[in-house]
């Protein structure tokens, strides 16, 4: 009984270890300089939620002008799938619709959406609208319109429409869709 003791007590340090690892890669501020992935413009000058995704290389991130772009990032097929980090900005939080914020960001995985609403994001699109609270997005809903959904239950029709022209995006099929888990 003793031993089984002594090695819990040794293995406990080794444990408090690894949870200090496995620690999340914090957001980085938004600046002047931020440019979109997939629209090539700056950031700061559009309306609306912003996002960002932290390769696990530890690179500077990639900045999305929406945080539409964002989610569909995690969902196509051909983009990187060993990030660190997604983040858009907490609109809960945020200032205004014209101003976001630089540093108010939540963990993209961790955020309430409402979607189908009547806000526009920063390229004239239809806008996922991130909050970091259920009753913040509910609130929104109530105004604007939409439905509020977590992360995970966001499909790729929402995300990245159903493949009509006009759509911001390549043609991806949806059966390749899949949220990155990490």
């Amino acid at each position: 009984m003793k031993r089984v003791l002594l090695a819990a007590l040794l293995l406990l340090p080794l444990g408090a270890c690894r949870e200090e690892q496995v620690a999340t890669v914090p957001p980085v501020s938004l600046t002047a300089d931020a440019v979109g992935r997939y629209c090539g413009m700056n950031l700061v000058e559009h309306k609306g939620p912003k996002g960002q995704v932290i390769l696990a290389e530890g690179l500077d991130p990639f900045w999305f002008s929406s945080a539409r772009d964002t989610v569909a990032f995690s969902m196509m097929p051909e983009e990187p799938k060993d990030y660190a980090a997604l983040y858009v900005s907490d609109m809960g939080r945020a200032q205004s619709w014209d101003d976001p914020g630089a540093d108010n960001w939540v963990d993209a995985t961790q955020a309430f959406y409402v979607v189908e609403s009547s806000a526009q994001g920063g390229m004239g699109g239809q806008e996922l609208v991130p909050f970091s609270t259920t009753e913040a997005a509910e609130a929104f809903a109530a105004d604007k319109g939409g439905t509020v959904l977590a992360f995970a239950d966001l499909t790729f029709e929402q995300v990245l429409g159903d493949g009509t022209a006009g759509e911001d995006f390549p043609d991806v099929d949806p059966a390749e869709h899949e949220h990155a888990t990490h």
